[in-house]
């Protein structure tokens, strides 16, 4: 199992500097990925930050770690620009970058700025045109919600054929799109910080299962490995603790199965 840190951009971790510094300790400390949240907060009354400019200047920052969104609601953005500043971004950080993709858990981020919330059937197709895209094709599309003639984007990512794509969500929608796609991110977690999901709960699934949980320094989670999932992803956020303590979990490191 591998092991990173997913980290919720808001109130006061929306202030870019501080998430670019936990990216910096975590890759100090042995964490191997940061993935962000990518909410319009502000759209309900919380501070928050684009996910795409700090992991921008995290991709600067860093080396090693990949560096991802847990996860971008899909629809929220047209497909088009989406694929190009994935693209740059990979390119930026030297092919270290994962989408992480899904619906969108607040309905509010789309109705308070008069836009509908999405459909499944609008996702899947955004889906399809993203990965078209980034995997270098030409795409002609003529769908219910987009239509593109004859485009190819570039420059391409990195990685190749495209960059990862991980579902979010544990809907049966979201799990057939898992299998579709190149992984899966489930939370295990609670507001509160503690863990709902044991490892006898953990779904099976025949790609790459990330799982958004809680745990202490030195903490063995060899039980979550043994259920099959492959990313660790440490939850930090303001609910649990406080800037210092969330700092002071990410130099204490992950723990070690």
């Amino acid at each position: 199992m591998r092991y990173g840190i997913n980290v919720a951009i808001l109130g006061g971790l929306a202030e870019p500097g501080r998430v670019i510094e936990f990216a910096q300790e975590a890759e100090r400390a042995g964490w191997e990925a940061m993935f962000v949240w990518d909410h319009l907060a502000f759209a309900w009354g919380v501070p928050s930050a684009d996910p795409f400019v700090v992991l921008a200047g995290a991709a600067r920052a860093t080396s090693r770690i990949r560096l991802g969104t847990a996860v971008t609601p899909i629809a929220r953005h047209r497909p088009e620009q989406l694929a190009q500043t994935v693209a740059t971004l990979d390119r930026l950080s030297g092919g270290r970058v994962v989408l992480g993709a899904g619906l969108g858990g607040v309905q509010a981020e789309f109705t308070a700025f008069g836009t509908p919330y999405p459909s499944g059937a609008q996702l899947d197709e955004a889906l399809d045109v993203l990965g078209a895209l980034l995997a270098g094709e030409e795409v002609r599309h003529a769908g219910a919600h987009y239509a593109i003639d004859g485009v190819r984007l570039a420059p391409l990512p990195v990685q190749r054929p495209r960059v990862p794509i991980w579902i979010g969500g544990t809907s049966p929608a979201a799990v057939r799109r898992a299998e579709r796609w190149d992984g899966w991110i489930i939370a295990g977690d609670g507001e509160d910080g503690g863990m709902t999901m044991t490892p006898d709960r953990v779904p099976g699934h025949s790609g790459c299962l990330a799982l958004i949980g809680t745990s202490d320094p030195g903490q063995s989670l060899a039980a979550y490995a043994e259920a099959g999932v492959d990313w660790w992803l440490e939850h930090l956020h303001e609910r649990r603790m406080d800037h210092d303590a969330l700092l002071a979990r990410i130099r204490s490191g992950p723990g070690q199965p």
